[in-house]
């Protein structure tokens, strides 16, 4: 019976990398496509009361939100049940509005401040005297063009 024997040492064939740029392509644009951005994280509940005359907004980028309703659960044994304010990603108190539209009119250009929106977007259930507040802080810093959150009726 013959025997085969192993002539010198096999080397393992180079890998190929001419579609490695075609697969990294494939997988970036992949995760951009199912990536959502989201500016802020909500920390309180907001249910949007309902309209019937609504309009969408052209820019928002020159829009600033004002969130204000009940905290999440989470948040509930640091702040109560009661509705709060949340700026960007903190709670906040009416006095600290000024500093909040202050800081975004900053990031707007010089010819979009003029035309810097306030957004509020409160829970159907929070009282009136909170937005009423938040109403006079924002006139007291000159920020007079304000929109208000809702859902349409259907």
């Amino acid at each position: 019976m013959a025997t085969f024997k192993k002539s010198g040492k096999k080397t393992m064939p180079a890998i190929s990398t001419g579609s490695l740029p075609d697969i990294v392509f494939m997988i970036l644009l992949f995760f951009m496509v199912t990536t959502t951005m989201r500016q802020t994280e909500h920390m309180v509940m907001v249910n949007l009361p309902a309209a019937s005359e609504i309009s969408k907004l052209e820019r928002k980028d020159l829009s600033s939100y004002i969130y204000v309703g009940t905290p999440l659960k989470k948040y509930q044994g640091k702040y109560g049940t009661d509705s709060r304010i949340q700026l960007n990603d903190s709670f906040r108190t009416v006095d600290e509005i000024r500093d909040f539209v202050a800081a975004e009119r900053e990031n707007l250009s010089e010819q979009d401040r003029p035309f810097m929106t306030v957004n509020i977007k409160a829970d159907k259930d929070t009282r009136m005297g909170i937005i009423t507040d938040i109403k006079q802080e924002l006139r007291r810093c000159n920020a007079l063009k304000i929109l208000y959150g809702a859902n349409a009726v259907e």
